[in-house]
């Protein structure tokens, strides 16, 4: 028992999260509305492919990307979702992951440019990525629901908010890194700051750049099951089910459907990201 008064924490945050419901909800229902229209309309494109054209149209990436082993895997492991039942659920989860890993690009590049431009916004910006790192997932999701309602958004704001912190660092970091003997070239070229950003910073940034774009999908894909709970569809729900029927078996298929499908995108962008080095090495 402390000894001091206990501080209403709890009634702060309900009253901020009750003002925010009240005068927001438009703006809750137009981000609604586009986020699951993007999702949907993802998810509607790889369901109106038939199957098996979508996976040989994985297979040829992961061949010009990777290795001829890669490739192998890649159709033999999409080959055997679909051979379990899974592939219209994994067909969602790749919707919701790529609708997430979207918006986390769309806001962290630019943040992580602007922290590697202004000291002040990075100090200000850590501890706010520290806080969204180390926050249990789970506790995103009360928020989430109560602005968006059961469904795929609160699901993918969850995801955004969960997957974006790397994407934001690691573009700080890739642009921080760029020689500044290089920079100070640009500069007595005449450079202006956007030419040097676009024409010199960026490019060089590109490998560290798509490394957090991976580290983002993959913590996007590890919310699927977690946002299952709040209604988002695809094989998280398959696995939350299985975890409350004791469906052993049920549970282990959908597990594995879901590492096939992080194991298919990260070596797809790890082998992004060799070729951006090899291209900036040259």
């Amino acid at each position: 028992m402390s000894m001091f008064p206990k501080l209403p924490l709890d009634e702060w945050i309900e009253d901020v999260v009750d003002g925010l419901v009240n005068n927001l909800e438009p703006v809750f229902n137009v981000v609604t509305v586009c986020i699951e229209s993007v999702v949907h309309g993802i998810a509607d494109l790889f369901h109106w492919i038939p199957a098996l054209v979508l996976i040989l149209l994985f297979t040829a990436l992961a061949y010009y990307l990777g290795k001829w082993k890669f490739a192998l895997f890649t159709v033999l492991g999409l080959l055997l979702i679909d051979n379990l039942g899974y592939w219209d659920h994994t067909v969602d989860t790749l919707a919701l992951v790529l609708t997430s890993a979207l918006i986390s690009i769309v806001i962290g590049v630019p943040l992580g440019i602007w922290c590697a431009q202004s000291d002040k916004v990075r100090s200000v910006l850590t501890p706010i990525l520290d806080f969204m790192q180390t926050m249990p997932a789970f506790v995103y999701l009360i928020p989430a629901v109560t602005f968006f309602g059961l469904g795929v958004v609160p699901g993918v704001i969850a995801s955004v908010i969960f997957a974006v912190p790397p994407t934001i660092r690691l573009t700080n970091l890739g642009i921080r890194q760029v020689p500044e003997d290089l920079v100070e070239a640009a500069d007595a070229f005449g450079s202006t700051r956007n030419q040097k950003l676009f024409k010199l910073q960026i490019p060089l940034a590109m490998p560290s750049i798509m490394a957090g774009i991976n580290q983002t999908i993959m913590l996007s894909l590890s919310m699927v099951v977690i946002a299952a709970m709040i209604g988002a569809q695809g094989i998280g729900a398959d696995v939350y089910g299985a975890v409350t029927q004791i469906k052993t078996g049920q549970g282990f298929e959908g597990g594995l459907a879901i590492v096939v499908l992080a194991i298919v995108l990260d070596r797809m962008t790890q082998n992004i990201v060799k070729r951006k080095r090899r291209g900036s090495n040259v």
